[in-house]
């Protein structure tokens, strides 16, 4: 009885209620050069986050939502799972990669772990994830991948899980034109017309490890990686054709999606064009 007594008298200096239970962590599945899981865990005010993890081989990579030159974008099915109205993966500050023939790829190696916001389609009753993902990796050569993951999320409260704040962190942050955000801002977008238009994309931000990556205004355009032509002042200019036009598009996009890379940090800025 004193047991019981003292076990009631500590849940109730808690508020009656027992801590929420741990992350929640799916077993790894291996697959070509790389291995995969999910990861989730839920706020006390119902958000809900998971991550998609993949761990590479020492000297593979997988690619970015847009590879550059070469490479497969992941592709994340989530069509099977239960009581899901929504899935939003996200994409961390990827990488440049050069191979030997200078083909020019965008991507990571090591280890990324995807972001993925869910939204349950009946928040009182779990979610049941599952993924079929397809991706590539690649050293010298490219081989195709895939995994089927499976992780069940209760509608009660889970503990965070430190993996999935890294990996938020990892986002690039918005930016407008000409915004300053720490430390890094894309102030100006010009076209030099011609027969083949180019952009000039001027940056200010400082130290030399910089890099620009640019979208089309969505996946049907494949334009060439920027390239550094200047730096002066702590600002830089990268320069690009505009190329890998759609069939039957416009020969100049309506906008370009600019992520811009400095170090640890990262912003991504949706530029206008006339």
């Amino acid at each position: 009885m004193v047991r019981l007594a003292l076990f009631l008298m500590i849940v109730l200096a808690a508020g009656g209620s027992a801590p929420p239970a741990r992350a929640l962590e799916s077993a790894w599945v291996s697959g070509a050069q790389a291995d995969v899981r999910l990861l989730a865990d839920h706020a006390a005010n119902a958000s809900i986050r998971a991550g998609v993890e993949i761990q590479l081989k020492p000297g593979w990579k997988t690619y970015w939502r847009y590879p550059g030159d070469a490479g497969v974008p992941p592709r994340f099915d989530w069509s099977g799972s239960e009581n899901l109205a929504a899935a939003e993966v996200k994409w961390p500050t990827p990488m440049r990669f050069v191979d030997e023939s200078g083909s020019k790829s965008i991507g990571y190696h090591g280890e990324v772990v995807f972001p993925v916001a869910i939204r349950a389609a009946d928040p009182a009753r779990p979610v049941k994830l599952k993924l079929k993902l397809d991706f590539a990796v690649c050293e010298k050569l490219c081989v195709p991948a895939d995994a089927e993951l499976t992780l069940e999320i209760p509608a009660t409260a889970i503990a965070p899980l430190e993996r999935l704040d890294r990996a938020g962190q990892s986002l690039p942050r918005r930016a407008a034109l000409g915004e300053n955000v720490a430390g890094l801002a894309v102030t100006k977008v010009s076209i030099e017309r011609g027969t083949t238009p180019r952009a000039i994309v001027e940056v200010a931000a400082g130290g030399e490890a910089l890099d620009l990556f640019a979208e089309g205004p969505d996946d049907r355009w494949a334009l060439p990686l920027p390239d550094r032509i200047e730096s002066k002042d702590g600002k830089a200019r990268f320069a690009f054709a505009i190329d890998g036009v759609p069939p039957g598009g416009p020969p100049i996009p309506s906008k370009l999606v600019l992520t811009l890379v400095a170090g640890g940090k990262a912003i991504e800025v949706e530029a206008p064009l006339d």
